[in-house]
């Protein structure tokens, strides 16, 4: 394994933390393949009772997708791998039949937002901020709105997937993204407390509970993820991402550059 997830046990809970904080946690594909094997080791391991997903650094718990991937994309062949790794990274948190807990320390953007649709229970602080931000990256958001109608309703879903704008912690909490918001330095704590309690539930009555709700809407999982391979591969043909995604690294270089101190 790479040092990009930190893994740590106590008291058969797993807290695995994203460990790019100079990127805002963003994930690569390669990443993200490396959460989805301990997510599926976890769920074998009957030592473990519950997982706790959580961020380095105090700016963000996930930014979403590193951008300098998939900036390199040409074709359609990219998309499609692309997607493969993310549905089973997806399928990953979505099959996992013990709780799993979010402890949010900061941003959670684009796919980084998604993952935090999907977990049991959230626990974050008031600098928290959450968005479906792919339009802003010329990414079409497909999979995202699906999973914020399954979640918040198809007005909000609207809404959100097309201003791209990010939700305060306020506002999380208010439509049920967040079931528990404390101040920054209690945020892990609040996690690991319901982590433990829950692992202390009846396991086969909390697997059979999760697996039925998985299944409840697999079919139209399944279909958003088709859709969103036809439009990426749509948007990433017309070289709009990739255009759009250089622009952001120039004016990211360009204030980098204006903002270092000049030698004396």
């Amino acid at each position: 394994m790479s040092n990009t997830i930190a893994t740590q046990r106590s008291a058969g809970v797993l807290t695995l933390r994203l460990n790019r904080p100079e990127s805002y946690n963003a994930w690569t594909t390669a990443m993200r393949d490396e959460l989805t094997e301990l997510l599926e080791q976890s769920n074998a391991d009957k030592s473990i009772k519950a997982v706790i997903l959580t961020g380095t650094g105090d700016n963000a718990f996930c930014a979403g997708q590193d951008l300098s991937e998939t900036q390199q994309f040409s074709g359609s062949k990219n998309v499609r791998e692309w997607l493969d790794h993310l549905r089973r990274f997806y399928d990953a948190i979505r099959g996992m039949e013990k709780p799993l807990v979010g402890a949010l320390n900061g941003l959670a953007a684009g796919s980084g937002f998604q993952v935090v649709l999907m977990m049991d229970v959230v626990v974050a602080h008031p600098g928290v901020r959450m968005g479906q931000t792919e339009v802003n990256s010329g990414i079409p958001s497909i999979f995202g709105p699906w999973l914020m109608t399954e979640a918040l309703g198809r007005s909000r879903a609207i809404e959100l997937s097309v201003t791209g704008r990010l939700m305060d912690a306020e506002e999380c909490y208010r439509v049920g993204v967040i079931q528990h918001l404390v101040k920054p330095d209690n945020v892990l704590a609040k996690a690991q407390a319901i982590a433990t309690e829950l692992a202390g539930k009846p396991p086969v009555a909390m697997r059979i509970t999760k697996k039925f709700l998985k299944m409840a809407n697999e079919a139209e999982y399944d279909r958003a993820f088709r859709m969103a391979e036809y439009g990426e591969r749509e948007a990433y043909l017309t070289g709009e991402p990739q255009k759009v995604m250089e622009e952001f690294f120039e004016v990211r270089k360009a204030r980098k550059s204006k903002n270092k101190p000049n030698a004396s």
